[in-house]
């Protein structure tokens, strides 16, 4: 008999846990700690990063545990309703390549898609999905709680997911010997706040905006990580014990409003893609909305602004002293910062299929809810809205990104792992990204297995982590397109052609993801060839688009007016593949030539990232650094020559100086990773 999927209650029971069974029918007695072998991995936090975490550590084959506060709570939006965009999108479409769960939730529960930047070049295309709440979390609940491990050669099932409904009060480091790599100790377990604790080596956390997390509306200030949720106090101070630089951070949403009170009549109406495009690669089928709904904008004026400006001192949040989004400000940043513009625009999105809330994106605020409701009502279409909630900032505790490696594990403690917005991120996607990274590395390490090392070369995954991991962040880090100097390589259509590759190696893509990806390589393959090798006459196109006799049917796609469908006319064969594998092939015969420069561009990086920096190194002993670069040095401890080039603070002479002595030391081993950096993009 299958054994039943348990969910494990952790939070009033006393020593005793509760098991709670998701087949009503099959029920489990009271258990006890005893009855649980310890934990490969524990994931502590259900949001975005914590789901693909504690999934990622269980698809490398890790017994795994996901602690959180409420099981109703998984994958929970805090924010806007909506998941991709410029640049993010990527992110989300290189996290659904490396076998991970967010595009394929997003896809069920998406009530608008649409692809934005499309007059511009592929490149810099950003897919975009609004959700519906409610079902969103409804399918990100049944796919946590039902996760399946990963199977064996023999096909024995291995790893595996619990849920725990609990509260983590703290980490549990046993001090190890000083100088050893550079650490100061390593995970042994969790203690949860009824006393109980939980053995295991390898701890992910994904507290996200919980971290000492504080809510501002107006001049109110009160402890909580998410309006009506607890915030967590314990694992701030157990950081800073651990040698951890920790610091604060803010973010905001909007009020939400009645759609019922809007009148649309004054308001510009943005439909949604049609087809839409899925973002997972296992979307065979498309996406499952079939009438989309509507997205609508408005703006703010002058009359706006002054209200904000009027309420400016009854907001303790707007403080400069700590840092907010720069990219998606308040609207009192904004009114502050652009006091020259007449309006800015606000998005009415809806936040399901089955609600009358709408979210305003654009107009996230923390003045006192009466001066709110005053500035909703100050704007076009919204004379007459009624608020159903306040918009509030939160301030929270972050972690600087410098003390982690490029696994996502921390520099100071073995075992511990870091992911989402405790390491300065801002947005779903830059928490999701991290978590399938953090998570998968913790579980390969579980097993002494080799890590998942993503460079800024494969994508904007590898992007993120390396920014983060070498420049810190001073305000949240938020991703976009402009950020890459291999954009043209990293697109979002190819994703899984960089990336799945690579997740298999490492072990954490499962069957059903690698045969549709090897199905889809071989169809490209199929008809790039085919194009490649076919040549086509230039009376068969109008004049102007190119002279001479013939030319490869993939040469013309580079040509302004020809693309896969007017090349159809004259290779008849180009339509016997699907209309996605044409797609792909179209954009690869437009960037041809510019993907080979990036190409040329990656493998001079690669040398050096094959240039180690052994963790215990004496920075002080190398002559020829500059104090403050030593500083530099010694605060990051990158682990490769490209890392320290990238670094702010160190110069290019600092860098020679830095090579110059690895190797007339003798100290700068071969990396860990097996294949090039350029083997991964191309």
């Amino acid at each position: 008999m299958k054994r039943p999927r348990q969910i494990f209650s952790l939070k009033s029971w006393g020593h005793t846990p509760r098991a709670r069974s998701t087949q009503p029918r099959l029920l489990r007695a009271f258990a006890t700690v005893s009855d649980f072998r310890p934990y490969d991995v524990i994931v502590i936090g259900g949001g975005h990063a914590g789901t693909e975490a504690c999934a990622g550590a269980s698809r490398a084959g890790a017994h795994t545990a996901l602690i959180t506060p409420s099981l109703s709570n998984l994958g929970v939006c805090s924010c806007n309703p909506s998941f991709g965009g410029i640049g993010k999108g990527t992110l989300i479409r290189e996290v659904d390549a490396l076998d991970g769960v967010a595009g394929r939730i997003i896809d069920k529960a998406g009530v608008q898609f649409r692809t934005l930047n499309r007059r511009k070049g592929p490149a810099v295309w950003g897919p975009r999905a609004q959700i519906d709440r409610d079902l969103y979390q409804k399918h990100m609940r049944e796919e946590i709680v039902g996760y399946a491990g990963k199977k064996n050669k023999n096909g024995k099932q291995r790893g595996g997911l619990d849920v725990l409904e609990g509260r983590v009060a703290d980490i549990i480091i046993e001090p190890s010997e000083d100088g050893v790599d550079g650490r100061r100790g390593k995970i042994s377990g969790v203690r949860l706040e009824d006393g109980q604790v939980l053995p295991t080596k390898q701890v992910v956390i994904t507290t996200g905006t919980f971290l000492g997390g504080e809510i501002h509306i107006g001049l109110t200030t009160y402890p909580a990580g998410r309006l009506g949720e607890a915030a967590t106090t314990g694992l701030s101070s157990t950081l800073r014990e651990a040698g951890f630089t920790l610091g604060r951070l803010k973010t905001g949403t909007p009020p939400r409003v009645d759609r019922k009170s809007i009148d649309f009549s004054q308001l510009e109406v943005q439909e949604g893609d049609n087809p839409p495009t899925p973002f997972s690669y296992l979307s065979h089928d498309g996406v499952a909305v079939k009438d989309q709904l509507s997205c609508f904008a408005t703006y703010t004026n002058p009359g706006s602004h002054d209200i904000v400006r009027q309420y400016l001192d009854q907001s303790v949040h707007i403080r400069e002293t700590v840092k907010g989004p720069r990219y998606c400000p308040s609207l009192e940043s904004k009114v502050m910062r652009f006091g020259h513009k007449e309006r800015h625009i606000v998005w009415l999105e809806p936040e399901g299929f089955n609600t009358d809330v709408m979210y305003p994106n654009g107009l996230s605020m923390t003045v006192p809810a009466e001066a709110q409701e005053l500035i909703l009502r100050s704007i076009a279409g919204m004379e007459n809205v009624k608020m159903l909630q306040p918009g509030y900032g939160v301030e929270y505790w972050y972690s600087s990104p410098l003390s982690l490696r490029s696994t996502l594990e921390t520099k100071p403690v073995a075992g511990l792992y870091l992911a989402g917005q405790i390491n300065g991120t801002t947005g779903y996607e830059e928490a999701a990204a991290q978590g399938v990274v953090a998570g998968s590395n913790a579980g390969l390490a579980s097993q002494s297995l080799p890590p998942l090392i993503l460079s800024r070369a494969d994508g904007y995954i590898g992007l993120l982590i390396d920014d983060l991991i070498t420049r810190g962040v001073t305000e949240p880090y938020r991703m976009f397109t402009a950020r890459s100097e291999y954009r043209v390589l990293a697109r979002a259509d190819n994703a899984d052609s960089r990336l799945t590759a690579l997740g298999r190696a490492a072990g954490i893509v499962g069957d059903e993801r690698w045969d549709t990806f090897t199905r889809t390589r071989d169809e490209v393959a199929s008809l790039r060839q085919l194009v490649e090798t076919t040549f086509v006459k230039s009376n068969g196109f109008p004049d102007g688009n190119f002279r001479g006799p013939s030319r490869s049917a993939f040469d013309l796609l580079r040509m302004l007016g020809v693309d896969i469908a007017s090349l159809s006319k004259q290779v008849p064969k180009i339509l016997e593949y699907s209309e996605s594998v044409r797609e792909r092939v179209n954009i690869e015969g437009m960037y041809a030539p510019y993907v080979e420069r990036q190409k040329d561009a990656v493998k001079r990086m690669a040398k050096d990232e094959t240039l180690v920096i052994p963790p215990d190194v004496d920075f002080d002993h190398i002559v020829g650094l500059s104090l403050a670069e030593k500083e530099v040095l010694k605060r990051a401890r990158p682990e490769n020559i490209g890392q320290a080039r990238r670094m702010e603070g160190l110069t290019a002479s600092g860098a020679v100086m830095l090579v110059g002595y690895l190797r007339r030391s003798g100290r700068a081993p071969k990396p860990e990773r097996s294949r090039g950096i350029q083997e991964a993009v191309i």
